[in-house]
């Protein structure tokens, strides 16, 4: 009895396969198929073709040359401007004041202690310098904010000493007959600063005139005593003004070819158009003179100047440069390409011959994908070196050899590579510009394979 305890048999449970696990198992492989599939899989990326323009990094601090005579005090005294800066003088108009004595400097530091009332004139001219400064300003380079602070004071001496002078007769004569009325020797713009860079030219330039860490302006201001000798102001001769600036030799070709070129002033946003000149100098930097024939009244007081220069205005498609590839085709003239075969495409009549050695000829579809007045440009797939091509109608041949190459990217419209051929207009380091709605080109809303050496010509493309 204890011996048949001993034997008793497991019982294991029938496995039951439904419907429902074996639509599981197929999901999960079909789903393991897929994953491995696309990891495995070469991918394209597409880019959609959309039409735009480039903008090159064109913008340069360059250094101001103008025709500035520097003029300098006759006698030592207390002086006093009266023209306004960037005010247009002419000869025999008054500038300044010298005043041997101190007392006219005393009663005008008495009169503008009070309140002094400015023109509507006189605050659009205070508002323009203020605006002017917050738009150029740079935290990196505070030194300008001390120069401003000079040109806003001197601006308001001046002002409120213009209209001192109208009042100058109410000084005894003790006093006016120790006031010298000095005057402009010639006609020009008045500068109230100098810097060292008044007598510079093109062919003095070094690229250590660009740092201008090291650059000093020193601002002339009324009321303050000056020696015999002392620059009091600098006149500005002439509308002809340049801005040079440093840039490598390349560029300086590119611009020398331009001969003008538009200038884009970035204090302003104004644009005018320059002469190009270029100077190379003994250490091989090489310099680029603008030279402008009007707004010099404007950026009189300023060396140095921030401008762009605007050498591409095209516009057309945009497609990035990794997208672009060069290609070979065979040249074949163009009256060898006739319309043909069931559907009545484009193709060529070559020769061919049959088993027993009779020529005969056959037409061979080909797709065009540039053309010039005498010439198509074939796909290399369909035709061999040393084809031989009949001229319709003809008894002509034509003996394929000639090869040419194009410029062109994939497009992926299909489904698959078609190459398409692009005439570009501009190019950076990015991105091209080049022509839409050629006749074998790209239009706008393309997709065009990002990567062009991903892709091989007819490739089946998986995004």
């Amino acid at each position: 009895m204890n011996a048949s305890r001993n034997n008793v048999v497991k019982y294991r449970k029938p496995l039951n396969i439904n419907i429902g696990m074996v639509i599981f198992a197929v999901i999960l492989i079909y789903i393991i198929i897929c994953v491995f599939g696309y990891f495995t899989a070469k991918h394209v990326v597409p880019y959609e073709v959309k039409e735009g323009s480039l903008s090159a990094n064109n913008i340069y601090q360059g250094i101001a040359l103008r025709n500035e005579k520097i003029i300098t005090a006759d006698q030592a005294g207390y002086i006093n401007y009266y023209a306004r800066e960037g005010e247009r003088v002419g000869v025999g108009n008054l500038v300044y004041t010298l005043d041997e004595s101190g007392k006219l400097s005393d009663y005008v530091s008495a009169e503008n202690s009070g309140e002094t009332t400015l023109s509507d004139k006189d605050l659009a001219e205070l508002k323009s310098e203020i605006l002017g400064f917050v738009s150029g300003f740079d935290a990196t380079n505070f030194s300008t904010v001390y120069e401003f602070k000079y040109d806003v004071k001197g601006t308001v001496l001046k002002l409120a000493n213009a209209n001192i002078l109208k009042n100058i007769d109410k000084l005894n004569a003790g006093t006016t007959s120790l006031v010298s009325f000095c005057n402009a020797p010639d006609t020009g713009v008045v500068i109230y600063s100098v810097d060292g860079y008044e007598a510079l030219k093109l062919e003095d330039f070094t690229k250590d005139l660009f740092d201008n860490k090291d650059y000093e302006k020193t601002q002339l201001i009324s009321n303050d005593l000056i020696a015999r000798g002392d620059p009091v102001y600098k006149l500005s001769e002439d509308e002809d003004w340049s801005i040079v600036i440093q840039v490598d030799e390349a560029k300086a070709q590119e611009l020398l070819e331009l001969e003008y070129v538009k200038i884009r002033f970035l204090k302003n946003q104004d644009t005018s158009w320059a002469e190009v000149k270029s100077y190379t100098n003994p250490d091989g930097d090489t310099f680029v003179s603008l030279t402008f024939t009007n707004s010099m009244v404007t950026f009189c007081t300023d060396r140095f100047i921030e401008i762009e220069l605007i050498t591409e205005d095209e516009k057309g498609l945009k497609i990035p440069v990794s997208s672009i590839i060069q290609k070979d085709f065979f040249i074949v003239p163009s009256e060898y390409v006739i319309q043909g075969g069931e559907y009545g495409r484009d193709g060529v009549m070559r020769e061919s011959y049959t088993e027993e050695g009779t020529a005969t000829t056959e037409f061979v579809e080909t797709t065009i994908y540039n053309a010039t007045e005498t010439e198509y440009y074939l796909d290399d797939s369909t035709l061999r070196s040393g084809d031989y091509l009949i001229k319709p109608d003809s008894t002509e041949k034509y003996a394929v050899s000639k090869k040419g190459s194009l410029m062109g990217v994939y497009n992926i419209n299909k489904g698959y590579a078609d190459f398409k051929q692009i005439d570009i207009l501009y190019q950076n380091e990015e991105y091209a510009i080049v022509k839409s709605n050629t006749q074998y080109g790209l239009s706008v809303y393309d997709y065009i394979a990002l990567d062009a050496m991903a892709v091989e010509d007819n490739e089946i493309i998986n995004e």
